[in-house]
């Protein structure tokens, strides 16, 4: 019986070379390989090595604490970074904002894809998906500083359809973690909140000569494990780690819960309260109307998350399915350090076939944020100033969607609003417009989603915006706004109007619900 290595951490760290090219998986706070990770920081900074190590992640991977993906975030240690995601890193970030590593951000959807084609050793990944964002070669590339030169994107035209060949990369060691491992190397992530992509990933890795390394809870006798709940086979693992329960947390800084994994299930009900009548609650609601029963939806963090919540308060929870980029299928998605999980899920995907389903046009409606916007609708979540925070899933998820919600205030920076008599009253306007005559980086593209014909509505406070082939209009302004000093203004460019603008739905700004059951 061939018997799988069981090392280390230390040990682990020592079979990464210079030079190498090193994946992990995980996402945000849960299934990053915190042990592994950590020993490959704690022996460069001791000896030196490894060093100029190519480091590949898709989804964001930490909490902004040194955790995650910043462990690999020191000069020289790094030479190269190719990630979906850069905001939970931004040691990292700093590092190639200052010129100091190459750094691209591809969507998190092609890079999760491109783990399953290189297994395959396909030429690469061809997807339209990035066309006309800062992704495409003709734009940015996913270049995000002035040192990273190399084209990793290329256009390509297949029976008249252009599309983007994304150009494979090699994978030396991949850093992944499970549940168990049995004394064969099978590995169950029956613990994990999702199984992100740590099979493709291992295939990738083994398929093409490099070594597969999991950090695992616990190892337990061979044929122990039920070999429905082994997601990566012993033949494509190296060696495993017995990790500390501190660097094995099912997300960073929370205990074990079951009901995200579905070995138990919460009982439904909880506050019942009406919350208060926010700005961001405004939005929620605006977007909340644009439901229909049985809808697929992705929601974004942040205001996004309104529609969830006002859903539930209008007893039209049940109208939507709620999924998320990582791999859950319903359930109720969870937000900060447990993002990616949800508890109560119907099922959870491989994140490369969630994203097949998004990429295909299998949500309905995705509610995303809403940062910049510009006028010709390309909407920017990805870098501000000097701050790369990265696309992750945006990209994916907005081009593909059969119709899009961006929702966000209309000023940032110290918006303070109330209600008075039905009417939305600006009691103190945000420093910062995002309505800006160009974004500084498009990681939605309006001309593309245009010439699909592709609904997509920019969801306010004050205003509702539409985009249509000949640009943005102004659909819809709040009970008590002027148009003029209040919304165009302030405004970089000038909306579209069909003449008379409506007034939002009354409803939506008095404190009872709305009755949108019954509409």
């Amino acid at each position: 019986m061939r018997k799988v290595k069981v090392l280390t951490a230390s040990e682990a760290a020592m079979l990464v070379k210079d030079g190498d090219s090193v994946a992990t998986g995980g996402f945000v706070g849960s299934g990053s390989p915190e042990t592994l990770s950590k020993a490959i920081e704690a022996r460069f900074l001791e000896t030196g090595s490894p060093k100029n190590l190519t480091y590949i992640y898709a989804a964001g991977q930490g909490n902004r604490d040194g955790r995650g993906s910043d462990h690999f975030a020191h000069e020289g240690l790094v030479k190269k970074v190719i990630a979906g995601h850069w905001n939970m890193a931004p040691k990292l970030g700093q590092l190639a904002f200052e010129n100091k590593i190459e750094a691209y951000n591809l969507p998190q959807g092609i890079i999760c894809q491109m783990y399953r084609d290189m297994a395959a050793k396909k030429i690469g990944t061809i997807s339209n998906v990035g066309i006309g964002t800062f992704a495409d070669p003709r734009i940015e590339g996913g270049k995000i500083n002035d040192v990273t030169k190399e084209e990793l994107v290329e256009v390509i035209n297949i029976h008249g359809q252009e599309l983007l060949l994304y150009k494979p990369f090699p994978i030396n060691v991949c850093l992944l973690r499970g549940t168990y491992a049995d004394e064969t190397g099978n590995v169950s992530l029956q613990k994990e909140v999702t199984p992100c992509d740590a099979l493709s990933m291992a295939q990738a890795t083994r398929n093409n000569g490099g070594i597969v390394i999991f950090q695992v809870e616990k190892v337990v006798a061979a044929g122990s494990l039920d070999p429905k709940l082994v997601k990566v086979p012993g033949i494509l693992v190296d060696a495993v780690v017995v990790s500390e329960p501190i660097d094995h947390q099912q997300c960073f800084d929370c205990e074990y819960d079951p009901t995200f994994t579905g070995e138990a299930r919460a009982v439904a009900g909880g506050n019942t309260e009406m919350a208060p009548l926010t700005a961001k609650k405004i939005i929620g609601r605006r977007a909340a109307m644009e439901l229909t029963e049985g809808s697929v939806v992705n929601l974004g963090i942040g205001v996004p998350e309104y529609v969830s919540m006002v859903a539930n308060e209008e007893g039209i929870g049940d109208y939507m399915t709620l999924t998320v980029e990582a791999g859950p299928v319903g359930g109720i998605p969870m937000g900060g350090t447990q993002f990616g999980a949800s508890r109560n899920a119907d099922c959870y995907f491989d994140q490369s076939f969630m994203f097949d389903f998004y990429d295909g046009g299998g949500i309905d409606i995705a509610y995303l944020g809403l940062a910049q916007a510009d006028e010709t609708g390309n909407v920017n979540v990805s870098k501000f100033g000097t701050r790369v925070s990265g696309c992750g899933g945006f990209i994916n998820i907005s081009q593909n969607a059969k119709k899009v919600c961006f929702c966000g205030t209309f000023t940032a920076g110290g918006l303070k609003t109330k209600i008075e008599n039905g009417k939305l009253v600006i009691t103190n306007e945000g420093k910062e417009s995002k309505f800006v005559k160009e974004v500084q980086q498009i990681t939605f593209s309006g001309k593309y989603a245009a010439e699909a014909s592709k609904p997509v509505l920019y969801i306010t406070e004050r205003a509702v915006f539409e985009l249509r082939k000949d640009g943005v209009y102004l659909k819809e302004v709040a009970p008590g706004i002027d148009i003029k000093t209040q919304i165009t203004d302030l405004m970089g460019f000038e909306p579209k109007t069909d003449g008379e603008v409506k007034l939002m739905d009354s409803r939506i700004f008095c404190e009872e619900k709305m009755g949108l059951a019954n509409k």
